[in-house]
């Protein structure tokens, strides 16, 4: 048997791009448990030059067949171009593996339902790599809501902005295919993280569109899901030199406004391995800042303190997907959860094609 207390879980991995090169790989061989045994890239040598055969250990394929053909591989990854996740991971639980598909997990809601009832019949994991649970602004902002600091929250609002004016030629994430564009690279962690939140909405107003000149993508949304009195708000585009809040939480008792990103991705891409923790800390200078009344009735005095951001760490997302697979915990993430999230994303297309506000059926798949 493989992945027990003793024997590393070997893992496969479909795709080297920056998702399996950034978000997969550095994970899957930093957390005790894991081991990652194989990658598929079809064509180019980057994955045999990061990770050498004969210092690693790690095998280099050409072909989804030959990893599926391997028996000793238990579970694979899948980093490839948004509309593929479908069907690679359909012919991977076939083959008896449990897997892993990163976001968005499927371009539409029935595929992920087929998958769903797939992984169920066969037995097998299956699980959406949504990571930025495991960002520590958006554990800060759980630490700040479990503890009731803002009172009754009013407005939550959630920004992931970039600054791309012009559309990048040569890459497969500005062409118009279905399940490309910001809505379904960017909308699935906004979505996740609201419904990790705040659960279903009752209602949700959407308006999606492309901004830019010359774009064949939806390169901004905006998403209002409609709760009991109170709105959560996801926005982004690629139009924001100067850009919003991350977050922005509005309450009875006061506010939290936190700016930047979560520092993970940016020192992965720029080539530091998760080895320690250092990497992990986000600097004061970036530590959100909670305002609040101490009393409402002079709402005038206000007290304002900067609250230090727990620190984020990716490899949690694995060592999770490791404990379910032994059998000792339950997955963080679950494929219920993807299939929300990729339903309510179709519900916001649809809002804003119908420009209105739409009832939110995004039960359970």
């Amino acid at each position: 048997m493989t992945g027990t207390a003793t024997h590393p879980i070997p893992v496969g991995l479909i795709g080297f791009g920056l998702a399996g090169r950034i978000f997969h790989a550095p994970f899957i061989t930093t957390v005790p448990g894991l081991r990652l045994a194989a990658i598929v890239q079809r064509t180019g040598n980057c994955a045999a030059e990061a990770y050498p055969e004969s210092t690693t250990g790690v095998r280099i394929l050409r072909s989804v067949d030959a990893l599926l053909a391997d028996e000793t591989v238990r579970l694979v990854v899948v980093g490839t171009p948004n509309p593929t996740h479908f069907e690679l991971a359909k012919q991977c639980l076939m083959a008896g593996k449990d897997v892993v598909i990163d976001k968005p997990f499927t371009t539409t809601s029935a595929e992920a339902q087929e998958l769903l009832s797939l992984a169920k019949a066969n037995g097998r994991l299956l699980a959406p790599f949504h990571n930025r649970r495991w960002d520590g602004d958006f554990l800060t902002v759980q630490q700040i809501l479990a503890m009731g600091k803002l009172g009754r929250v009013t407005t939550y609002e959630s920004h992931f902005d970039r600054y791309r004016p012009v559309p990048r030629a040569g890459t497969w994430k500005e062409s118009g295919e279905l399940g490309n564009g910001l809505l379904f690279d960017l909308g699935p962690h906004l979505a996740d993280q609201a419904l990790a939140l705040f659960g279903s909405p009752e209602a949700i107003t959407a308006d999606i569109r492309c901004d830019r000149d010359h774009s064949e993508i939806e390169d901004a949304f905006d998403i209002t899901l409609h709760y009991p009195r109170m709105r959560a708000i996801l926005r982004s585009t690629m139009i924001a030199a100067s850009p919003a809040p991350r977050f922005t939480l509005h309450g009875t008792h006061g506010s939290y406004v936190k700016h930047g990103l979560d520092p993970q991705e940016p020192t992965l891409i720029a080539g530091q391995r998760p080895v320690d923790d250092s990497w992990l800390r986000e600097e004061e200078s970036a530590w959100g800042t909670l305002t609040l009344a101490p009393d409402n009735h002079t709402p005038e005095h206000l007290t304002h303190q900067k609250i230090p951001t727990v620190r984020g760490d990716y490899r949690g997302y694995y060592a999770n997907l490791r404990d379910a697979l032994r059998g000792t915990s339950q997955l963080a993430v679950t494929p219920q959860d993807a299939y929300r999230v990729i339903r309510l994303l179709e519900l916001a297309r649809e809002s804003s094609q119908k420009r209105s506000t739409l009832p939110c059926t995004i039960g359970a798949a």
